[in-house]
């Protein structure tokens, strides 16, 4: 996709109505964090917190990677930043962009946020079965909390009283009461994969990404099952929003490149009440505070798209670091242009190739993927999304050109046939494409021997 800076203005909305907001990913390849000023729609610039590989591989090593969760408190002007690859919380000053303290946790954290009054942050460790409660001030841990296996991500009541915790690995999610920090009910899961949730005082949304769905369950005892929907593969994360026409849920699906908006009344199920098309992979999403606008992260599109939340269009679309994972939209990040300070433009990091996949020709199939090769100097990170694969087959992604084949990576499709599977290498000059033609191109083979051609990458 190619990239196209956009700066568009709600109509009938003045701009001061974001002052001082700011819009933030974390760039999973780059190791960075995108700041992002919504009364512009434009990209401030970017915050190195590690390196790229293969520096990044080194046993002397010591920033962050894999930069992939967000949370934040705007009232301590506080971003927490987590990278799973070094087990790490950052904390960022939003008024400076300066890092200002960083906790190491257990193995591969996932997301972390804020209690509502600020004096905990509560940290999700997948890699493990706890989440970790840090003191976001003496930046220690002050105790765990033991959950399923696999704790995805920890989002609370807004009045602060249940902490809500899904699993990545276990088909359930915790329910904790904050006061004696025990788990008080275990829900049931439709699927193992739950990467991301969004809680208000009457519901929580919860999206399973293997199986493409999406559960909602009151925020109440007995903390039944409202609604399963089925969103679609590789369903990433969900946002309420409350504007003028109404409460709302979005939801990114990543194998369909689209947002599907579900209007929420209360005493009624959910009803799909529109469906946005988006660039290649959308996956953080959230809503500005006054509800007007719906941010989303492409993850292998490498930049941000604004939905003008009352219409439910694209209104523009804005770059960021390689492959942005979580979003999150902070109201009052900064109180002044101070804001703007210690930032670094892209540079390289803007250096990406974005193809498409398809069924070879005359192929009756519903498979497709989309494919984000990232600069990273003298090698390239490659990834590949994958849906209509067939469920538990192994696949192989190659280079091929003539009578050579190179393997990049073997994977697996999962429960709702959909994949995403990463490899290294020389890869972007090997498939760029110069005028009509290029010296190899990408495949996707069936197979532990790959004997069958599934998809190829269109010119």
């Amino acid at each position: 996709m190619m990239r196209i800076v956009a700066q568009v203005f709600l109509a009938g909305l003045a701009a001061t109505s974001w002052a001082g907001d700011r819009v933030y990913t974390a760039d999973q390849t780059s190791n960075t964090v995108s700041v992002i000023d919504p009364a512009a729609n434009k990209l401030l610039g970017i915050i190195h917190l590690g390196e790229a590989v293969p520096v990044a591989m080194s046993p002397l090593y010591h920033g962050d990677l894999l930069v992939h969760g967000l949370g934040f408190s705007s009232a301590l002007k506080t971003l927490a930043v987590v990278s799973i690859g070094s087990n790490s919380v950052t904390l960022i000053d939003t008024d400076t962009n300066v890092v200002k303290g960083r906790i190491y946790v257990g193995r591969s954290p996932h997301e972390a946020f804020f209690r509502p009054n600020d004096r905990e942050l509560w940290v999700a460790v997948r890699g493990e079965n706890y989440v970790s409660v840090v003191d976001p001030v003496r930046l220690r841990e002050k105790r765990r909390i033991e959950t399923a296996n696999g704790p995805a991500m920890v989002m609370f009541r807004p009045d602060g009283k249940y902490a809500f915790v899904p699993s990545s690995f276990t088909p359930e999610l915790d329910v904790i009461d904050t006061a004696t920090y025990k788990v008080v009910a275990r829900v049931a899961q439709i699927s193992p994969f739950s990467p991301n949730l969004a809680v208000d005082q009457d519901e929580v949304w919860y999206t399973l990404k293997d199986s493409g769905k999406t559960e909602v369950i009151s925020a109440d005892p007995p903390f039944r099952t409202l609604a399963v929907l089925n969103t679609g593969p590789i369903s990433n994360h969900v946002t309420l929003v409350t504007n003028s026409a109404g409460r709302f849920a979005y939801i990114t699906v990543g194998g369909k490149d689209q947002v599907l908006v579900y209007r929420r009344d209360r005493g009624r199920a959910p009803t799909l009440a529109a469906t946005v098309q988006t660039g290649d992979l959308p996956h953080g999403i959230w809503g500005s505070r006054d509800g007007a606008r719906v941010y989303v992260g492409l993850e292998n599109g490498d930049c941000v798209q604004a939905i003008d939340a009352l219409t439910n269009r694209v209104i523009a679309a804005i770059p960021t670091g390689q492959l942005p994972q979580a979003l999150v939209y902070v109201p009052a990040a900064t109180t002044s242009d101070v804001g703007n300070a210690n930032l670094k433009p892209l540079g390289a990091v803007a250096e990406a190739l974005h193809l498409e996949l398809t069924p070879p020709t005359g192929a009756i199939s519903e498979a497709h993927a989309s494919v984000s090769v990232n600069s990273l100097g003298p090698i390239d990170n490659i990834q590949v999304a994958a849906t209509g694969l067939k469920p538990g087959e192994t696949y192989r992604l190659v280079l091929s050109g003539g009578s050579q084949r190179q393997d990049l990576v073997v994977f697996r499709a999962g429960l709702g046939g959909t994949a995403i599977a990463q490899s290294f290498g020389p890869v972007k000059r090997a498939v760029q494409p110069s005028g009509n033609t290029s010296t190899m191109t990408l495949q996707v083979l069936l197979g532990e021997s790959g004997a069958d051609l599934v998809l190829q990458q269109q010119h």
